[in-house]
């Protein structure tokens, strides 16, 4: 296993220690900060006009002091990324540098993206561009890997509430800001960046382009400023994964291995295959005079992707016999129902240890291609006037916000009986599985299984929002009023078949492949990458993703289904119209408290929805139309105020409620339910849940923070969190026409609370003498606890799904004649991915001497090992005008493993790939 040695490893502990002591370790004199500006800028829709223009910062030092300084100036618990420079963010995408934020955690995509980043536990998060609320298809969240990194010149990281933030975000806010003309000197101003990178796995370069041009002038109208910014990525991937599906009682599996837990099958897959992501955005500013702005911006962002899944699965408990089996001493007892599987406890008890090794004989094997094509594309326009003048700054700003992305999916399997399969379930973390001769790298006796599965959908959402947004400078105990509103119009529809699709020719594993005369001669490929646990990397044979996507009639006919994509289905269809309404005043104090300066803000914001939202469900049998209305409104206060104990020593406390919305699938109000024909079964159905409530989140926070000279910070923070009425599906009895049904709906069931600790700091060497004065440090550790409170939630008395408990950045930068390197480790502890329900394993976390599948029993889950990254980043600066760079992530080769509740049964093993790539910077 690529991994760093313990010996090598920083605990979250010792980084901070290390961080404290460098800090501690040295006089120096402290620099009184600049007070915040009235009006600072906020992810509110179009931030009011100020007289201040922005500086383009140049280099990793003056981006690292650019952030601290916007973190203490704020109002609100915030944390900032500033670009190193015009097109040079500090990571590759937005997602890859919020990692490194303190309190955010993230996962690894199928296609190796760092994605779905966690403000301190929870995933619904507001995004914002430029101030404008933004997201992805019929979702309240945005992919933050759809807009590219050098588009970007600041992500500023909301934490806690404010009432000039858009609502929607019960974690908080990332606003995304974009390049603007009058940031830049007068005249024109061009720059060129672009990058390649190679990774381990894909056996093609990545590559990105990317072109800036700016002009401002003065004109006897005033000032003027037009910007455009183009880029093109162009990124090639491969990650294999290889698995052991659920455990399963050997004793109820095929002859030869009773009493010993096995899983029930054994694969794996490779998401292989490239996507493309263009971007444009564009601004034009006029200044007529000092007091007034017009603007006018626009952005498109686009994401194409040709990819496929390639499968290769041995059905290992529908084999002839077992040989060869080797148990361990892990047992337990179980209550073990027929199949095999975790029993309710009026099942047989059986006394079962986890198995090592086994030989499985005659075993239906199978290769499978799931060809894949999406888009997304995303489009905004925006307009606006800012005024300032005096002691009043106002915006207006006017925009729509359009979103389409849509998805074809078809998969062919292919089966062929394979004489053994070797596995080795636990192999240092992960399992293995050899095939002797590798009879599914062969071409011949293959036939097509199950069903030709189709899936497509598009989704589509548009939204036209006005914001008003001002600030009042008064002087006195009440410096300046914030006060703004915002009034959006959402449309949201959603398209799907049925996925499905016929049965295979003849029926499952009937029709030998080489009999199907239609088909091309290289519909069988060997897949593109292979597996290391799976038969020592060799290739297996698969059906053609091409093939499958661009002559899927010649598949439907073949498997005698209707020509012609699949109509949408009325049950999986609906839309949705949204109206919100928002007003909000955010007073800013300043007082002194003991004669030390006190600051801060008292505001609240009114929200108000009326939603519209139709579908349909299947009733006995017949197709009907579901429609819902609601409305709600809500009151969202917060609070802050910071004491400056001694010069550049400052306390900071906040309080404020944060909401979001529920997920618009989940408000479907599609219904489905039958009576069934056994009057020993009780009648059931599933649906949505349009009556779903908000979730909210009560926070509170303080910190201590320390500022030192030149961009160099210490700070140590606690907050609390009370999330309540969070969603989860659940089976609750409703009594329809007189008959009472067992129905599965999203409800507001949950509430949970998030606790925690963040450190965090930075530390610039300028006392050491010559080139080492170049050096610095900086890192942050974050404790989240999180835990589950409510009884009738399956989490109750569990932490959140997807939240490590600890996790730490720490790195080393360095930035002195023209040089410029950066050393950075990105480390998360276990946490639970995600719950099964009942899982044949031991019981000791649910306090029960015998495993059993019982109503009140706590799920098990699918549990991630600790996993860190180290990534690394030289460059050099010829002039100011070209610099060139060499970055490496993930240079451990560090990998995902999980495992099934205990880590004697893994569960899979995920290649995360390693990157390294070259990229210059070029300016005019």
């Amino acid at each position: 296993m690529n991994r760093i040695p313990n010996s090598l490893r920083l605990s979250p502990i010792s980084a901070a220690a290390c961080l404290t002591l460098c800090l501690a370790g040295q006089q120096v004199l402290a620099q009184d900060a600049p007070k915040a500006p009235a009006a600072p800028e906020t992810a509110a829709s179009g931030a009011a006009g100020t007289k201040l223009e922005q500086v383009v910062i140049v280099g990793q030092r003056a981006s690292r002091a650019a952030a601290v300084q916007t973190k203490r100036d704020a109002d609100q618990v915030v944390e900032s990324i500033v670009a190193d420079d015009i097109g040079k963010f500090p990571d590759n995408t937005v997602a890859e540098a919020l990692q490194r934020v303190p309190g955010v955690q993230t996962v690894v995509n199928f296609n190796n993206e760092i994605v779905n980043p966690l403000i301190r536990g929870i995933g619904d998060i507001i995004t914002t561009v430029d101030g404008r609320e933004m997201f992805t298809g019929v979702g309240r969240g945005f992919a933050f890997q759809d807009l590219p990194a050098e588009a970007i010149s600041r992500a500023n990281v909301y934490k806690s509430a404010g009432a000039n933030l858009i609502e929607g975000g019960v974690a908080g806010a990332i606003d995304l800001k974009l390049r603007k003309p009058m940031e830049f000197a007068k005249g024109l101003t061009l720059v060129v960046n672009g990058r390649a990178s190679q990774g381990d796995y894909a056996d093609k370069p990545s590559t990105k382009l990317g072109v800036l041009g700016s002009y401002r002038t003065n004109t006897p109208a005033g000032e003027m400023g037009g910007l455009v910014d183009i880029s093109y990525a162009d990124h090639k991937f491969n990650r294999p994964i290889s698995f052991n599906c659920d455990p399963r009682s050997g004793t109820n599996g095929p002859p030869g291995a009773p009493g010993l837990v096995l899983p029930t099958c054994v694969g794996g897959l490779t998401d292989t295959g490239e996507y493309q992501r263009p971007q444009v955005n564009a601004s034009f500013q006029w200044r007529p005079n000092q007091e007034n702005e017009f603007y006018v911006d626009g952005l498109y962002a686009g994401y194409r992707a040709k990819f496929a899944t390639f499968f290769i699965f041995s059905d290992i408990f529908a084999a002839q016999n077992i040989t060869n089996p080797k148990g361990s001493d892990d047992c337990f007892d179980a209550h073990v129902d027929g199949a095999g599987f975790l029993g309710p406890s009026s099942q047989p008890i059986q006394r079962l240890c986890n198995g090592v090794s086994a030989t499985f004989n005659n075993v239906p094997g199978l290769t499978s291609t799931q060809a894949k094509k999406q888009s997304t594309d995303q489009r905004v326009l925006a307009g606006g006037w800012k005024y300032n003048s005096g002691p009043l700054s106002m915006n207006l700003d006017l925009s729509r916000m359009e979103s389409t992305n849509s998805n074809r999916t078809v998969i062919v399997d292919l089966g062929k009986q394979i004489s053994a399969v070797d596995i080795v379930i636990n192999n240092g973390g992960y399992g293995t599985t050899n095939m002797p001769g590798n009879p599914l790298g062969q071409a011949t006796d293959f036939r097509f299984a199950n069903s030709l599965f189709q899936d497509i959908n598009r989704a589509k959402s548009k939204q036209d929002a006005v914001a008003l947004s001002g600030n009042y400078e008064l002087g006195g105990f009440i410096s300046n009023v914030d006060f703004g509103a915002r009034v959006t119009k959402r449309e949201s529809h959603w398209r799907a078949n049925a996925p499905g699709g016929p049965n295979a020719p003849g029926g499952n594993r009937a029709t030998l492949v080489s009999s199907a005369t239609q088909l091309p001669g290289n519909f069988l490929i060997t897949a593109p990458n292979c597996i290391p646990q799976i038969n020592n990397c060799s290739p297996w044979m698969t059906p053609n993703p091409d093939y499958l996507l661009n002559n899927t009639d010649t598949l439907r006919a073949l498997y005698g289904g209707a020509l012609g994509d699949p109509s949408y289905d009325p049950l999986n269809n609906y839309d949705s119209d949204e109206k919100t309404y928002a007003v909000y005043v955010q007073p800013h104090y300043e007082t002194k408290l003991a004669g030390l300066p006190l600051d801060g803000v008292i505001g609240g914001r009114f929200v108000r929805l009326e939603r519209d939202i139709s579908g349909a469900g299947r009733i006995n049998g017949v197709v009907t139309p579901q429609t819902a209305s609601s409305t709600a409104s809500r009151f969202l206060p917060n609070f802050s105020a910071k004491l400056e104990v001694v010069p550049n020593l400052l306390v900071r406390a906040t309080a404020g409620k944060t909401m979001s919305r529920p997920a618009l699938g989940d408000l479907n109000p599609s219904l489905t339910y039958s009576i069934p024909t056994n009057a020993n079964i009780r009648p059931s159905g599933s649906g949505g849940n349009s009556d779903l409530k908000d979730q909210t989140s009560t926070a509170y926070d303080l910190s201590i923070e320390k500022y030192f000279n030149k961009g160099s910070y210490l700070q140590a923070a606690v907050y609390h969190r009370v999330l309540k009425n969070r969603v989860v599906r659940s089976t609750a009895p409703e009594v329809i026409d007189g008959v009472e049904y067992d129905i599965s709906r999203p409800r507001n069931l949950g509430k949970a609370t998030l606790k925690g600790l963040e450190l965090s700091g930075q530390y610039f060497m300028d006392f050491l003498p010559g080139a080492f004065s170049g050096l610095g440090v900086f890192g942050n550790y974050t404790l989240a606890d999180s835990k589950v409170n409510t009884r009738t939630d399956p989490l109750f008395g569990k932490p959140l799904l997807g939240v490590s408990k600890h996790s730490y950045n720490a790195g080393v930068l360095y930035e002195k004649y023209g040089f410029t390197s950066r050393l950075t480790y990105t480390w998360r502890s276990k946490f639970n991915e995600g719950s099964f329900g009942c899982l044949l394993a031991p019981s000791t976390e649910n306090g029960m001497a015998v495993a059993a599948c019982d109503p009140n029993v706590a799920p098990t889950y699918n549990r991630v090992k600790d996993y860190g990254r180290l990534d690394f980043a030289i460059g050099y600066a010829f002039s100011e005008k070209l610099s060139v760079s060499f970055n490496a992530n993930n240079l451990t080769g560090s990998k995902y493993y999980s495992y099934f509740q205990n880590e004697s049964f893994p569960h899979d093993i995920r290649s995360d790939d390693k990157f390294y790539g070259l990229s210059f910077n070029a300016k005019y």
